[in-house]
């Protein structure tokens, strides 16, 4: 791989103007797509074969706007008044006929045929149905409603809409992300030394973005794609696309400082460093992809498209580096003098410089086994709410505060109780014999069920055998009694088809969500165990070492572990709530712990590989187990640290968002980045390796043999023709990990 890297370096940089000419090419081709073909986001959750959307299905045949999104005008009488007076009803009345003729409605229930009249008359709610789903509704027809509920507060009533129809705002681009990316320029800035080293790294990764987005939309007309996919794929392309560039670039100056010519060494940087980004691209990629054996189809698109960005940030780090350093050629070179030109004339420290790097790991290692106790005992503090863990999707409980739905929401909540924010659909079909009869028995026995608060007479759908029948819980969507609710309703079912003669089925929004969380719930520990084998298996081909994959995968738990109990304690508990601005608290989102698993999992091996390749290879060339740590970690501690600053600052950019599904990601993969980089492979790493001493490298023979040799680490340049004009130190260094010679000589200083 380090061979062909180099050869597709060396090209890139000879044919500079033909490869950001493919790049620009391909972005505007897939920008036209997108301008000319366009298709709508779509953020319905959907889980195949369950019993939910078997149902939901069935409806959408003989029922649609029973399938459909709807949507809830709720009117509020003022002070002392009631809804029922005839101003009021008047006005109601002309706003559900209002509401009918907005576009793609398919019926409009006022409170006189539903009854929906709060206890103390101070309330009601006019029930807009739909028969498409929320990515089918048309801005104007939302508008439209929320016209016809403006108009009735010219007669004195407070109005707000909210239902199924409002959702996740998806990608926004706002000044919290600008800043995001603002700091991460500066952190290049500081890194480099140099504006224009900083400037390439910002564009290069912009163009990877701009093309892995363009991409993503470009498909929408032909695959289901959400809003919540294309923020993922945003900050993933954004963050690793730098960190990727960040890599390259820096081995590239490095050895211009010490005088290699440009083109050559445009080719080794990416041979070397260029291998370690496609060795943690390819980490990261596989982690997201297997997201799609969930059976999950969002949540598959999800995995998939951000794996897409992934790639995209890979082959533009591995081409249009080299390319763009071919327009910038000897500029680049660090300035005498500088102390990116002194790391590289004194890459071991020789002269006596003590750098940051090497001052911290001697301070870590000195007491090694305090510092793993002390590392272990505070991420496993972190981690314990971890262990209240609830999983469930947001609804408009979680909106702005202030928001039209959030308003209508919480006024439900108040007046009716939260249940009737969430219904459940209860489908009954009898064999072939009209249904009336088996439906209405049916609700008479769904009325005895604990946690039920209400249940609608049955209606009929344009299947003779089958009735609907609305369920209202007594508890919002999201709550632990809701979902036993409808684990209550599904274990009667045998019973009910006993007495009745009729199936039933529990389907509708608040079933389907739960049918969702559920499935995640079932595949976070399959998917956690194969990530942490995947992670042993690529670790021990790398190091050629059984202690090592073992403390990286016992690190990844300790992070991933931490992280969601940070989560679980603001975004389930509520600690900081208030602080912190968050609109609502409760069940974590379901998606959440296998996304942040996928990512994590992905950055975690680049920062171990970049980290103890170095301390492998002081290891193979000097055999005393504590120096090859202290000595390995010197130079890679800086280029770990910017790594995982520019991560942090490009996910927290996200955080301000005001949406339900990405400010937990945000969040998650924000502090999980802070956690793994700083607390586990600068900190917890260095300490277990030092304690393992020469154990650390040890591999069974015949695990040496059966192994394959990924050569990830460029050994074979020293062969390659191509590469006759390096630096003679450099050809003769023995190495067994795939950024040896980058950490040797990565640009980077330490203080």
């Amino acid at each position: 791989m380090a061979v062909l890297l180099h050869r597709l370096g060396r090209s890139a940089y000879r044919h500079r103007k033909l490869v950001l000419g493919i790049w620009l090419v391909v972005l505007a081709a897939l920008i036209a797509c997108v301008s000319v073909f366009g298709g709508k986001l779509d953020d319905r959750f959907t889980v195949p074969g369950t019993e939910s959307q078997r149902a939901l299905d069935t409806l959408g045949r003989t029922l649609p706007e029973a399938s459909g999104v709807n949507a809830q005008i709720v009117f509020t009488a003022p002070e002392g008044r009631r809804v029922t007076d005839a101003r009021f009803t008047a006005a109601i009345a002309k706003a559900e006929a209002a509401a009918s003729k907005a576009p793609q409605v398919s019926a409009v229930m006022g409170p006189a045929v539903t009854g929906a009249v709060s206890a103390d008359r101070s309330t009601a709610i006019v029930q807009v149905q739909y028969s498409v789903q929320r990515a089918e509704v048309s801005a104007s027809s939302l508008d439209a409603i929320e016209q016809a509920a403006h108009a009735a507060q010219e007669n004195g009533l407070q109005t707000s809409v909210g239902g199924s129809v409002y959702g996740s705002k998806g990608v926004h681009i706002g000044p919290s992300e600008i800043i995001g990316v603002a700091v991460a320029l500066l952190v290049l800035v500081v890194t480099f030394g140099s504006l224009l080293a900083a400037g390439m790294s910002l564009l290069t990764a912009l163009i990877g973005v701009a093309v892995g987005l363009a991409g993503l939309l470009a498909l929408a007309p032909a695959v289901s794609i959400s809003s919540t996919a294309v923020t993922l794929a945003l900050m993933l392309g954004l963050a690793v696309g730098i960190d990727y560039v960040l890599f390259i670039l820096s081995r590239h100056r490095q050895q211009l400082a010490r005088g290699t010519e440009p083109q050559e060494s445009a080719a080794l940087a990416n041979g070397t460093a260029g291998s370690a980004v496609v060795f943690a691209g390819s980490t990261v990629i596989i982690a997201l992809a297997a997201l799609s054996v969930i059976g999950i189809p969002f949540l598959t698109v999800m995995g998939l498209g951000a794996a897409g960005a992934v790639l995209v940030a890979v082959l533009a780090a591995i081409t249009l580096v080299p390319a763009l350093a071919g327009f910038a050629g000897a500029r680049l070179t660090p300035k005498s003098g500088s102390k990116a030109a002194q790391q590289a004339t004194d890459p071991d420290g020789s002269a006596g410089q003590t750098t940051l790097g090497a001052r911290w790991v001697k301070f870590v290692v000195a007491k090694p086994l305090l510092t793993v106790l002390a590392v272990a005992g505070l991420l496993l503090t972190l981690a314990l709410p971890a262990a209240d863990l609830r999983l469930a999707l947001p609804d408009n409980a979680s909106a702005r505060v202030g928001s039209t739905e959030r308003k209508a929401y919480d006024t439900i909540s108040d007046k009716f109780g939260p249940g009737f924010n969430g219904p459940l659909l209860v489908l009954t079909e009898t064999d072939g014999r009209p249904g009336a009869q088996a439906g209405s028995e049916v609700a008479r026995k769904l009325r005895d069920l604990k946690g039920v608060k209400a249940v609608l007479p049955p209606v009929p759908t344009r299947d003779s055998a089958q009735t609907v029948i609305q369920v209202v819980p007594e508890t919002g969507p999201d709550s632990v009694r809701t979902d036993r609710l409808v684990r209550d309703i599904r274990a009667a079912a045998p019973e009910l088809r006993e007495t009745t003669a009729a199936t039933v089925a529990v389907t509708g929004t608040t079933a389907v969500n739960i049918d969702v969380s559920n499935r995640l719930s079932d595949s976070l520990l399959p998917f956690i165990a194969i990530v942490i084998g995947l992670s042993l298996i690529l670790l021990t081909m790398v190091f050629r070492s059984l202690v090592v994959p073992l403390k990286a995968a016992v690190g990844f738990l300790l992070s991933v572990t931490a992280s969601l109990g940070l989560v679980v304690a603001l975004f389930q508990w509520g600690w900081l709530a208030d602080v912190l601005g968050l609109a609502h608290t409760g069940p974590v989102v379901s998606f959440l712990p296998i996304i942040l698993i996928g990512v994590l999992f992905g950055l975690a091996m680049d920062y171990e590989v970049f980290l103890v390749s170095g301390m492998r290879e002081e290891w193979v060339h000097t055999g005393v187990a504590r120096r090859s740590v202290t000595d390995g970690a010197r130079h890679s501690v800086r280029v770990v640290t910017a790594a995982a600053l520019i991560m942090f600052t490009v996910f927290a950019g996200f955080f301000p968002l005001d949406d339900a599904l990405i400010k937990p990601i945000a969040f998650a993969l924000a502090v999980g980045v802070a956690i793994d980089a700083f607390a586990v492979r600068l900190t917890l790493v260095p300490a277990v390796l030092a304690l393992a001493g020469r154990h650390a490298w040890w591999l069974p023979a015949w695990l040496d043999r059966f192994l394959p040799d990924l050569d990830v680490e460029g050994t074979r340049l020293q062969k390659a023709p191509e590469a006759e004009h390096r630096e003679p130190e450099r050809v003769s260094v023995p190495t067994t990990s795939h950024a040896s010679t980058l950490l040797q000589a990565d640009g980077f200083t330490d203080s």
